[in-house]
């Protein structure tokens, strides 16, 4: 920050001295005995009215304003004067108060083509600052309107060269990009473009739907996926434990057992039971043992 500030007061001497050289020069060439002889009739009349004339000849600019002087439509050699007091003469002296604090303003939105063919409506907001006030007076009418105007036809330039996707996804590149951009155009005019934001991309209702649906579409297949994922980790940690109960048969009963102990915690009316088949195997008797029996009981009847 400090260098860019160091830099810019440097830029700002540099046009300064410029100015005044121009000036200086022409002053020479141009400047004959009618200005001459004007200004010192302005001093006569300011040193006759005075002290009068102290109350329209002092003037003050705040410390964030640079005063302007022209002179019968000259440019003042010493550049903006302030902060502080300055002196003019009467009659012949103008002058114009330039604000160098940070100004900013909104980009209105923009329709835009996108380089795939896809009409977006974006708009920025821009931040600038006059840094010197000399030539943004003398080389263009209105320093503040003319970069206004610049901001918008630099946003449909850069964004006209970049995909839908790159809009989106580079918000910080594209910032970076139209900054540097208007800092260079508006460098002539005693301008300095501090920072440049993309605030909001407005895109169509139908193509807001279709990703929307695009995107819920690649949800719904990650979640499958994760679910088969699940089911299958699942299904191999279920083999494996058959595996080890498989292995000792009471561990069958140990298992039972626990889940009975976790039924009964919870407050339900009814609780199953199950038993094993080769439990219930044993209590029923087999088919000749029975037919056995009964014969044995007839003879026994007869006896």
């Amino acid at each position: 920050m400090n260098n860019s500030g160091e830099e810019t007061i440097e830029m700002a001497k540099a046009d300064q001295l410029q100015v005044e050289e121009s000036s200086d020069g022409s002053k020479s060439t141009e400047r004959g005995i009618c200005y001459y002889l004007v200004t010192i009739l302005s001093f006569l009349l300011f040193i006759i009215t005075c002290p009068l004339s102290i109350f329209f000849c002092l003037k003050i600019v705040q410390e964030y304003e640079r005063a302007v002087i022209f002179r019968l439509g000259r440019l003042l050699p010493g550049g903006a004067k302030g902060p502080g007091i300055f002196f003019i003469l009467p009659c012949i002296d103008t002058y114009r108060k330039v604000d160098l604090r940070v100004v900013s303003f909104d980009v209105p939105p923009q329709e835009i083509l996108t380089k795939d063919s896809v009409t977006v409506a974006v708009d920025a907001v821009v931040y600038f600052r006059i840094y010197n006030a000399t030539i943004s007076i003398t080389n263009v009418a209105d320093a503040n309107r003319s970069t206004r105007l610049l901001a918008q036809t630099t946003l449909r330039n850069v964004l006209g060269t970049k995909s839908l996707s790159e809009i989106l996804s580079e918000r910080d590149n594209i910032s970076h990009i139209m900054q540097t951009s208007l800092d260079e155009a508006t460098d002539p005019w005693g301008v300095k473009v501090e920072r440049v934001e993309v605030k909001d991309v407005r895109l169509p209702q139908q193509l807001q739907r279709a990703m929307a649906a695009e995107a819920e579409a690649t949800r719904e297949a990650r979640a499958k996926v994760i679910a088969a994922d699940g089911e299958m980790n699942a299904s191999r940690s279920l083999k494996e434990a058959a595996d080890i109960i498989a292995e000792n048969p009471q561990a069958i009963q140990l298992r039972y057992l626990q889940t009975l102990t976790t039924i009964s915690a919870e407050k339900s009316s009814t609780i199953l039971f199950p038993l094993p088949i080769n439990f219930l195997s044993r209590l029923i008797p087999e088919r000749g043992e029975g037919r056995k029996t009964l014969s044995e009981q007839n003879q026994e009847s007869k006896f």
